[in-house]
């Protein structure tokens, strides 16, 4: 799709897709990367990077629902299967209050490049099975740990009926995705997620995005943006002050859209203008 196909509505200038990372691990495991700057050997069990990432779905995800719901915005959470399974009463809420629920493989270190055809298949129906028998609701949008999926991920997600897949990183709108078992929206994922102010200040996150959204702002007709933070690093206060300040900063403007990935999606297939 052209950038001179595409309108968003109402006539918006921009459209913010607010994503959230709900992202759990392996049993004893955690991120990749850590507050802590001096790594473990390897093969020792580092309790710390594990609780660590247990903050999402005991702390985090919490304060950002809170986030959102002050400024009345519908973000579209990513979260792993087994998320669903240990923190069922956050999924069940964050479908409540309105987020749509995306798929993000059944646990954060089930990378789908590791994975068999068969394998993978079977991951994609496992997540989308687990998060149906908690909220009620199937997926219809898919993100892949890290973002980094197969040459089988699109057909296997149109086979099971999904929207939109969001590991494209090759333009900076939705376009429309042709695959053998159907159409798909394809949808850019974020240049500067939260977790890149790790070792740096959080007011960088804040910047960062002010930034482009004004740029984007004053010299594109049409343009999206793709924000995003980690539950278990976004959620936690110096990140949420910061996130917070964006969003406020985004609001204060007139023609901006936020959307949740699957509204956009729907509105790229029906080819809206």
């Amino acid at each position: 799709m052209r950038r001179d196909d595409l309108h968003w509505p109402n006539g918006a200038k921009i459209a913010i897709l607010t994503t959230v990372m709900f992202e759990t691990w392996s049993e004893g495991k955690g991120p990749g990367y850590s507050p802590m700057a001096t790594p473990l050997r390897e093969g020792t069990e580092d309790r710390l990077g594990a609780s660590w990432g247990e903050y999402g779905g005991r702390t985090g995800i919490w304060r950002i629902m809170r986030l959102l719901d002050e400024f009345g915005i519908q973000a579209t959470v990513c979260l792993s299967g087994r998320s669903a399974e240990v923190f069922p009463e956050a999924v069940k809420e964050l479908n409540k209050r309105g987020h749509e629920l995306a798929g993000h493989s059944y646990t954060q270190d089930t990378i789908l490049p590791y994975l068999s055809p068969e394998e993978e298949r079977e991951v994609i129906r496992k997540c989308c099975r687990v998060i149906e028998q908690t909220a009620a609701v199937r997926p219809v949008g898919w993100l892949s740990p890290r973002c980094t999926p197969t040459g089988h991920t699109a057909k296997f997600l149109a086979e099971e009926g999904f929207l939109w897949h969001g590991d494209y990183n090759d333009t900076d709108l939705p376009y429309p995705l042709k695959t053998p078992k159907g159409a798909l929206v394809a949808i850019p994922h974020s240049d500067f997620t939260d977790n890149r102010v790790l070792r740096a200040s959080p007011r960088d996150f804040y910047q960062v995005y002010k930034d482009t959204f004004d740029f984007l702002y004053r010299t594109e007709p049409v343009a999206m943006i793709n924000l995003t933070a980690h539950a278990h690093f976004g959620g936690r206060p110096l990140m949420s002050a910061m996130l917070t300040e964006v969003l406020r900063y985004m609001k204060g403007f007139s023609g901006v859209w936020f959307a949740r990935h699957d509204e956009a999606a729907r509105w790229i297939l029906e080819g809206k203008k």
